[in-house]
């Protein structure tokens, strides 16, 4: 097969990575003793990649190489399944699409992936729908691949189904080159004469060149287009593999991985390698294994080294060795030759001479390992997706397959910003960009247009209320705080009448989008001041009304930012509070708004993937689900002991302009308070779809199916933003349902809800950060199974979801309403609500931090049909009581125990499992005589007979 090769070198030779070789080995030498380095580069020149193959294939110790061609061999079918899941033809045929594999490795590794691809194509085309291009820097590599491919067994598969290009350059030209299009417009390329012309090489560019083609080999290559054709944009897909991010510093890695030219709404793709090791021994051994083999790779440099100077024997073998270390603190394995004499050599050119000491070193590479922490910070920092992830069993290696979606959320500033030193300060204006980024995704691409005059769930506003309560909220506090009118138009505030009118509004009562509905779940007549909204469709603003309202908003923002930057402002805590509570109301509305509208996913909602999100390749995720290690026992104890909820956050104070230290919160938060725990035992994990099912199935229509769930054609389905997915699917995440039926679930069990402090407690101590892959922040649109009780120490995730706490909402000593917002928590005190700790997974990030402890949110406790409340609950067992106990203490502990379930059972499931229910009910009171125990079930036969006669 005729080798196909597009050049894509640069002019510049610093970016083409040829002529500056010769000055970085000079600056690298020319450094203080043990300071010195030598350029990476130099190891992979063409013998260095013969050796460095042999080391793939024949050093056992180096586990990497073994790892990854595991990895793409048992799991290169998921890969290419997951790959192209989110770019199905309306025929579940997969469109035409780029694969871009930066550095060619070897084949036997890559053949896996290319098989699997030709297998998802249905037909054999001409061109082909796939096209697979190697970009590699040693054009001759490059000449050999498609000939090595049509060899291989894959060889017959590929045809028609995949062709095969190469890219003769460094990542930076072959990059550049996809990101400006290149790809789609190859099949118009000129001759590498025309290429050597368009690109001006001199002829002292050309001998600093590897090497120069012949003229019969310049047939073969191929100039890229100076403009691309005008074929549709296809999706890109691109390869890292030999674990080749490792040879990026931390720095220079993210800066790579950002720069890549993968796109938020065309389906691209980046697989990647990583090594997740932290075994120092198996490290190293890894890079100076047993056979010798790396040693030669390494010392072969030297060759290359003098070879580029002007003599390949300038740096003489003998005076040299090969020295590999692991470098725990910076958990990283590094490279050095070292001197084995004092020496000096000379560079030929130049005459310059560069000493050496006895033993000293000389770094040649590192090889960077990243923790799944460390990994899933990088990703955030550049702003990338996990799709899916496989492990290989045997290593700490992994396969990571990404996207670049449509928002995301960065890391918490660290350790500040212009405003503020602390990340639960002043917000800083990016901060509102990103939340905007989301709520105008969710509002405009999630919301049809014929869902805008709908309500997303009764008891609501319709969905337009939303896209303009969160511009009227922040205009109204603006305005306030600045003494300055409303932005126009004034109606979107004030309710005149059946119809609004410019001319009468003199001043805004601050109505119609002011503020959200939220009745009583058991009595909706009663509720909460709340805006006075039109009643018919045509007396409301028009969507693209509401939208110019929003910009104009927005941009009274940023002019207030300027006027803080600039000193034209002073920044007051007043300020300082606005902006933060005006930027946290706008996250609770993002998730809130998507707790509705999940009820309507699959018959109204726009799932997310139409935007631009990947779609969730469901039975791929649920075997790697299924394969989440359990935790190493089942329950956790703590305390007793002490702790704090809530910051010190006086309102007071808030004329100070000692703002940069100070952190925020909402009215519920402050005072700092101090809560005595006792010992209390714990489950690790949340009780999860699966286990939640059974008990429901066993109750026989006595305890509500959970308002997460939906019945299709009588099956239990999860809903989702995407759609409702099948029980099995979903079956290990955690349950999302109201509290009532949750406690039933937890007393059947021998256990109880947990009180707010209890919860906190084990959360503070055991959950993981978002940069630490905690799922929230969007990392997905749905929970997915919880992490908590593994090996580490046992700190992980709760699987994205809020958390039922035993506490009731209400007010507590020390408490004082907010002047800025007096109904916030005030409204709620009404012993339907209960506090919830965590964060459900399409929540900001700056509100799931776990460093925050102080952020609490309550939720309705419902006690009839409407479980509008869609929360999960973990529960936490009684400790056991020994020694008899009264009569009063029965009759107080069953009232505990039972957390009021009985009213929700009722008795023919009581009496259906009398003797199940009555020995757990008797344990977790502490009978322990038989007169007791009888007492305890007459009593509870009582209560049964009192609740349903």
């Amino acid at each position: 097969m005729s080798a196909r090769i597009i050049d894509v070198r640069l002019n510049d030779k610093t970016s083409n990575g040829e002529a500056n070789m010769r000055d970085e080995i000079v600056e690298g030498l020319s450094r203080p003793v043990n300071q010195k380095i030598l350029p990476t580069a130099l190891l992979y020149d063409e013998e260095g990649l013969r050796i460095f193959d042999e080391i793939t294939t024949h050093a056992d110790d180096y586990y990497l190489s073994h790892a990854e061609e595991n990895l793409l061999k048992n799991h290169a079918h998921d890969i290419a399944k997951v790959m192209y899941k989110q770019h199905e033809g309306d025929d579940q045929r997969p469109v035409e699409s780029i694969v871009l594999e930066l550095g060619s490795g070897p084949l036997r590794k890559t053949s896996h992936l290319l098989s699997a691809l030709s297998e998802i194509v249905p037909e054999r085309t001409t061109p082909a729908p796939i096209t697979y291009y190697a970009l590699d820097l040693e054009r001759r590599k490059l000449e050999r691949t498609p000939d090595q491919l049509a060899a291989s067994p894959v060889g017959p598969d590929m045809q028609g189904k995949i062709d095969t290009h190469g890219l003769w350059g460094t990542f930076e030209g072959g990059l550049r080159f996809a990101a400006e299009g290149g790809l789609r417009g190859c099949e118009a390329a000129a001759t590498v004469a025309a290429a050597l012309r368009s690109r001006s090489l001199s002829s002292d560019d050309a001998a600093t060149q590897p090497s120069s083609p012949s003229s019969s080999e310049q047939d073969s290559i191929e100039t890229a287009p100076s403009t691309p054709d005008a074929t549709p944009e296809m999706p890109l897909h691109l390869l890292f593999l030999g674990f080749s991010l490792g040879n990026f510093s931390r720095g220079e890695g993210a800066a790579f991985l950002r720069a890549l030219p993968l796109r938020g709404d065309k389906g691209d793709t980046l697989l990647v390698g990583i090594d997740h090791g932290t075994d120092g021994a198996r490290i190293e051994r890894a890079y100076n294994d047993r056979r010798g083999i790396t040693c030669r790779f390494v010392l072969n440099g030297l060759k290359c080294a003098g070879r580029v100077l002007g003599d390949e024997s300038l740096f003489a073998p003998e005076k040299w060795e090969y020295v590999g270390r692991y470098n725990a603190e910076e958990h990283r394995h590094e490279a050095f030759y070292r001197s084995r004499i004092a020496q000096t050599v000379r560079d030929p050119q130049t005459k310059v001479e560069f000493t050496f000491l006895e033993g000293e070193l000389v770094m040649v590479e590192v090889a960077y390992k990243y923790t799944k922490e460390a990994a899933y910070r990088l990703f955030t920092e550049t702003n990338l997706r996990p799709l899916r992830c496989w492990t290989d069993p045997g290593s700490s290696c992994a396969l990571w397959l990404l996207e670049r979606p449509p928002f995301n959320f960065r890391p918490l500033r660290s350790p500040a910003s212009a405003l503020s030193n602390t990340p639960f300060g002043v917000p800083t204006l990016e901060e509102f960009q990103e939340l905007r980024e989301a709520w105008d995704f969710i509002t405009t691409k999630m919301i049809p247009d014929s869902m805008l005059f709908e309500k997303p769930i009764d008891l609501r506003h319709i969905c337009l209320f939303y896209t303009g309560h969160i511009p009227t909220f922040l205009d109204i506090h603006l305005s306030n705080l600045l003494g300055e009118p409303n932005t126009e138009p004034e109606y979107f505030k004030v309710r005149q009448s059946a119809t609004f009118s410019l001319v009468t509004c003199l001043h805004p009562t601050q109505d119609i989008f002011e503020r959200g509905i939220d009745p009583n779940v058991d009595d909706p007549s009663q509720c909460h001041p709340h805006s006075e909204v039109p009643e018919k469709e045509e007396d409301w603003p028009s969507h693209a009304m509401v939208l110019d309202f929003k910009k104009r908003v927005n941009a009274r923002l940023s002019k207030l930012y300027a006027e803080l930057e600039s000193g034209s402002r002073q920044l007051t805590r007043r300020v300082a509070r606005i902006l933060f509570m005006t930027l946290e109301h706008e996250a609770w509305h993002t998730e809130t708004l998507l707790f509705m509208l999940i009820q309507r996913a699959g018959s109204g909602t726009i799932p997310p993937s139409v935007g631009g999100f990947a779609t969730p390749c469901w039975e791929s995720l649920a075997e790697a689900w299924d394969a989440t290690p359990a935790p190493i026992s089942a329950t956790v104890t703590l305390g007793p002991t002490t702790v704090e909820l809530g910051h010190d956050d006086y309102e007071a104070d808030d004329a100070t302009l000692d703002v940069r230290d100070h952190e925020f919160g909402w009215d519920n938060e402050h005072p700092r308070r101090k809560v005595d725990v006792g010992e209390f035992r714990i489950e690790w994990r949340p009780v999860t779809n699966g286990e939640f099912y059974e008990f429901w199935k066993a109750a026989e229509g006595n305890v509500p199916m959970p308002r997460s769930w939906v019945m299709d054609n009588g099956n239990v389905m999860v809903r989702t933003l995407y759609g409702p997915v099948p029980m099995k699917i979903a079956h290990l995440w955690p349950v999302i349902t109201d509290y009532n039926s949750l406690s039933a679930y937890a007393t059947d069990r021998g256990g109880r809800i947990p009180t707010e402090a209890e919860l906190r407690l084990f959360l503070d101590k055991f959950e993981i950060s978002y940069e630490e892959g905690r799922n929230v922040g969007f990392r997905n649109w749905h929970p997915v199974p919880a992490t908590t009780g593994g090996e580490g120490g046992g700190r992980g995730h709760n699987g994205g979801v809020w958390e039922w706490t035993s506490t009731v909402w209400d007010k507590y000593e020390g408490f004082e309403a907010s002047s800025l917002y007096p109904g916030f928590s005030a409204d709620f005190f009404d012993t339907h609500h209960n506090a919830v700790c965590c964060a459900y997974a399409a929540l900001h990030n700056y509100l799931t931090i776990v460093a925050n402890s102080s952020v609490r949110r309550y939720l309705t406790v419902p006690c009839k049909e409407d479980r509008r409340a869609l929360v999960e609950a973990r529960k936490a067992p009684e400790p056991e009581v020994p020694g008899p106990i009264s009569s009063a203490t029965i009759w107080r502990r069953i009232s505990n125990v039972l957390d009021g379930q009985i009213w929700v059972l009722g008795p023919i499931f009581f009496r259906s499992r009398r003797r199940q229910v009555s020995s757990r009910i008797v344990s977790g009171c502490g009978a322990t005589a038989d007169s007791q125990v009888d007492e305890v079930l007459s009593i509870l036969e009582v209560l049964t007979l009192m609740a349903w006669p």
